[in-house]
């Protein structure tokens, strides 16, 4: 997840937790929490970290926790990721044992500049067009869990 050249990426420790958004175009590794968006070149979650808010980056890896909406070209979920929220993606891999609770959206040309929240600096664009989940809005306690074939035909449909 280099970007090139001998820039080391950021790093957000294990004792850390950050309240409020963060914004980067180089790369960072989080280890400890974020309460807020994050927007970067590359992000990686290490496997104790937990981020809450919208990730939008071009590269992905998971191996921790995230609640929120993730935008990004290249999605990797590692056996230890947790994810609760949607995933916009061009590319995505995921090892068995990931847990996902949200919809995955394969869009072409994922930018950057896609974030749902405008607030957070990014001008919303309408090349991967999907709107993030009401807040209110709760799930249903009793529903079962979808199979991988209902998601992808729901994509492909939806």
């Amino acid at each position: 997840m280099s970007q090139g050249g001998n820039v080391a990426p950021s790093i957000i420790s294990a004792n850390l937790h950050i309240v409020g958004n963060l914004n980067t175009e180089g790369e960072v590794q989080v280890d400890g929490t974020i309460d807020g968006d994050v927007s970067s070149h590359a992000l990686t979650v290490g496997e104790n970290a937990k981020v809450s808010g919208e990730i939008v980056a071009d590269e992905v890896e998971i191996r921790g926790s995230i609640e929120g909406r993730v935008v990004a070209r290249s999605v990797k979920l590692s056996k230890s990721a947790h994810v609760v929220g949607d995933i916009v993606h061009e590319v995505l891999s995921i090892e068995s044992g990931a847990y996902i609770e949200g919809q995955l959206k394969r869009a072409e040309n994922v930018k950057k500049t896609e974030s749902a929240n405008p607030a957070f600096g990014n001008k919303v664009e309408k090349e991967a067009d999907v709107p993030a989940a009401p807040a209110a809005q709760a799930a249903p306690a009793a529903k079962k869990p979808e199979t991988a074939a209902e998601t992808r035909l729901k994509s492909v449909s939806g």
